[in-house]
């Protein structure tokens, strides 16, 4: 990955997370990280 991919990516995540906030007060974000957590748990148990 070059640094201008990660760059644009990075702008795009967090564009990505400014418009959960501002039009859904980051229930979205809420959502996934719930769902990453459960996921974390769920491979930690297959470990």
């Amino acid at each position: 990955m070059t640094d201008r991919i990660a760059l644009w990516l990075g702008v795009v995540i967090l564009a990505a997370i400014m418009a959960d906030l501002a039009l859904n007060s980051g229930s979205a974000l809420f959502f996934l990280a719930r769902k990453f957590l459960a996921l974390v748990e769920w491979v930690a148990f297959w470990r």
